[in-house]
């Protein structure tokens, strides 16, 4: 039987780039969303006849704990017991400090930190009994010492996730590894939307390598941290960033 693969927020960028890679290789995929329905819905077509793989695209919001169950609860009836969990979704409420307020934060801090524990402890008990899981926590550099005030709130959430990752691995010890990921400019298309010429040179030359990084690059490691040839690697977190400069 396939492992089976649940990422969050995964019916567009980095996420579905997890999806389309744990597919290739044999996972059997859980594909969470909120609001892209037909996108979700598309992507779990293409996993099915493409890499003849099982597949469920499910909607919940992973702020809220009775949502969470019940996605699980699905899942459990439809393919098994999740092994590998990918909290992936988050939300950036981007604008000008004075511009943002308390129901924005909440509401960061509710998807990006509360989503990633709701959906880590409703998944480890079975991981527990099972002797065998993997948590990839999908950070950014903007969680460590690479900084924006127009999204100050999105940071704080992803510094609370990295924190969160390093709980967990040791609550979670020692038959379910929990790993964070913490990418820097990663040309995703909403990342990409709007954006010209000389700003992305501005944020490509802050970078050693030059460039801004592409989803499949995220979700190869992704792929590499779940695999048995990572199994030592616990409680750490992972730039892949391209040496962006600042984020040291």
């Amino acid at each position: 039987m396939n492992k089976i693969a649940l990422i969050t927020g995964a019916a567009k960028g980095i996420g579905k780039a997890i999806a389309k890679e744990l597919a290739v290789n044999g996972y059997d995929i859980i594909i969470n969303y909120l609001t892209s329905e037909e996108e979700a819905n598309g992507l779990k077509d293409e996993l099915i006849n493409d890499y003849d793989i099982r597949c469920l695209a499910i909607k919940a919001d992973v702020s809220k704990e009775q949502e969470v169950e019940e996605m699980f609860s699905l899942a459990e009836r439809e393919l098994g017991n999740v092994d590998i969990l990918v909290n992936n979704a988050a939300i950036d409420l981007s604008n000008l400090f004075n511009l943002k307020n308390a129901d924005e934060f909440r509401r960061t801090l509710d998807v990006n930190v509360v989503g990633a524990y709701n959906c880590s402890k409703r998944a480890f008990p079975n991981m527990k009994e099972n002797r065998f899981g993997k948590i990839i926590n999908i950070a950014s550099t903007n969680g460590i010492n690479s900084y924006y005030p127009m999204c100050f709130d999105y940071d704080a959430s992803k510094a609370a996730l990295i924190s969160l990752t390093h709980n967990l691995a040791m609550q979670f010890a020692p038959f379910v590894n929990v790993n964070a990921i913490a990418p820097g400019f990663i040309g995703t298309e909403s990342e990409l939307e709007g954006y010209d010429e000389e700003f992305l040179k501005e944020e490509t030359d802050k970078i050693l390598k030059e460039r801004y990084g592409y989803p499949r690059e995220v979700a190869s490691l992704v792929r590499f941290l779940i695999s048995e040839e990572a199994d030592y690697i616990n409680n750490t977190v992972i730039r892949i960033d391209g040496g962006q400069k600042g984020s040291y």
